[in-house]
């Protein structure tokens, strides 16, 4: 496989989580990171960071907006839940495990 199509691939593969993520609303940001250790705003930091190496002008905003197909607030309003102490308390026990991009570390 040559790089180009390297590169389609891992593009290809990105844009089906992201759409994935989109579609699953009812999945909270703090479960993911629970989970995973990353969550949609890990994706737009790295989004972010690989736009800053590449000298493209992005914001922090349109760079949430690209994950979440909508501005970070109205996602926030419209489908974020206060975290429960339960999953604080998960959340604080993977800190970790986290992302070193998602500042949690």
């Amino acid at each position: 496989m040559d790089e180009l199509d390297r590169i389609k691939l891992e593009a290809a593969a990105f844009r089906g989580l992201v759409g994935h993520l989109r579609e699953r609303t009812d999945v909270q940001n703090i479960d993911i990171m629970n989970l995973a250790g990353f969550c949609r705003n890990c994706l737009s930091k790295w989004y972010k960071a690989a736009a800053d190496a590449q000298g493209i002008a992005l914001t922090k905003d349109e760079s949430l907006e690209a994950i979440y197909g909508m501005s970070y607030d109205e996602w926030k309003n419209r489908y974020q839940k206060e975290a429960s102490q339960e999953q604080m308390e998960r959340f604080n026990e993977t800190k970790p495990l986290h992302a070193k991009i998602s500042g949690h570390v």
